[in-house]
This record gives C-alpha cells, sequence and structure tokens, in this order.
C-alpha cells in the first residue's frame, strides 16, 4: 500500500502510518492544499528520508487557486523528483491543457498520473514522457464512457490501477473507496481490455518501487 500525502501538516501522520502499518508513503503538496498554505509551511520536506515517491502534486482547475502559485509549485516538485530521482505522483483536473506544456521540459519523466481524468487523445502524449497512467474506481461507474476509452489506449507496460481512498468508490459499493475494492476494479479493468492484467501491474509497481 502507497500512501501520499497532500500538505506539510500531514506529512508526519503519513510517516507514522507507513511505519506502523508497514506501508510505502510519498510526501508532497497537493494543489487544493494550497489555499489554506502558510507562507511558514514548507512545499517539500528536506528530509525525504523513506519516501518512495513525490507527491500527490499537480494542477487543478477546481481548487481557486491561481495559476502562477500551483505551476510554481508543481515545478519546485518537478525539480526535487530530477534531483532525487524518486518517482511523481500527479494529480490534473481540468488542466490538461496546462499540464502537458509544464511537464514538456522535464521530461522523461517517472511516475504516474494517478486517477487519469485526460481524454483518451492525450494518452500517449503522457506515456511518450515517460508516465505511468492509474485508474479507480471510475472505471466500474455506470456511463463511463472516456475513462474505459483512455485505459485500453494505455500500454500494457504503463498501466497501473489505484484505489484513490477515500475518492471515486467502485460500484457496487457506495460512500469510501478502500483498498479492499481493488479487485473490483481489476476485474473491470481486465473485461475492457480482454486480458489478463494481474502479472503486468505488478511488474509496473515493482519498477517504480513501490512493491518489493
Amino acid at each position: 500500500m502507497l500512501i501520499p500525502s497532500v500538505d506539510a501538516a500531514r506529512w508526519p501522520t503519513v510517516r507514522s502510518i507507513a511505519k506502523d502499518f508497514g506501508c510505502r508513503f510519498a510526501l508532497g503538496t497537493h494543489p487544493y492544499a494550497l489555499a489554506a498554505h502558510s507562507p511558514e509551511d514548507p512545499f517539500l520536506p528536506d528530509d525525504l528520508t523513506g519516501a518512495v515517491a513525490i507527491g500527490e502534486c499537480g494542477l487543478d482547475g477546481a481548487v481557486g487557486v491561481p495559476w502562477e502559485l500551483q505551476e510554481r509549485v508543481l515545478r519546485l516538485h518537478l525539480e526535487r523528483s530530477k534531483d532525487t530521482d524518486l518517482p511523481l505522483i500527479l494529480h490534473a483536473y481540468g488542466c490538461h491543457n496546462r499540464l502537458l506544456p509544464l511537464l514538456r521540459p522535464y521530461a522523461p519523466l517517472r511516475g504516474v498520473m494517478h486517477a487519469y481524468s485526460g481524454g483518451p487523445e492525450l494518452v500517449s502524449a503522457y506515456v511518450k514522457m515517460g508516465l505511468h497512467l492509474s485508474f479507480g474506481g471510475a472505471i466500474t461507474w455506470e456511463g463511463a464512457r472516456k475513462p474505459l476509452e483512455s485505459l485500453r489506449r494505455v500500454p500494457r507496460h504503463r498501466l497501473l490501477l489505484e484505489s484513490d481512498g477515500p475518492d471515486q468508490c467502485p460500484r457496487p459499493w457506495k460512500g469510501r473507496s478502500e483498498p479492499a475494492y481493488l479487485p473490483e476494479i481489476l476485474r473491470v479493468a481486465e473485461q475492457v481490455r480482454g486480458e489478463p492484467l494481474a502479472e503486468a501491474l505488478w511488474e509496473n509497481a515493482h519498477g517504480l518501487g513501490w512493491i518489493s
């Protein structure tokens, strides 16, 4: 299990949970946390010991935070990823037209577009930059079309699945998404793609250093 963080206040908690329960963790600042960010709060810790990734970080078109600030903070995460060779957990919502040009100067990249929300036409652009694409419970929702077409287009060696807990609860459940629901997300993904995926998903996560 990989637990990403969202802001400086939660970094100690994420480290503690990971230690107590044998999980992996990531450290970063999510764009939605910027609205309440204090000038004294760092965007990344000086000490990344134990972290297997940087994030969540990214851009979000719905948080009401100025783009200039979001983009500046994301660049800090991108530069730290390059310096440490830690992969990124990237968040993007309603902003792929802004995100792609910002990422290109840093390519090749290591990491994942988590809970991928871009259209199928953008899959190849992210893959060419070296990124994996991950899908959660949205692929099980009634009437899902764009996520399913995107899922079909991701190369097998760049595909990941996730709980995105507590968000994106898969059907038939309602409420909080849980890691225990991943088998249903896997079942639907295999049905949509018409192929077994468990071995490939394991290899992909292992290649990013997220499982042993």
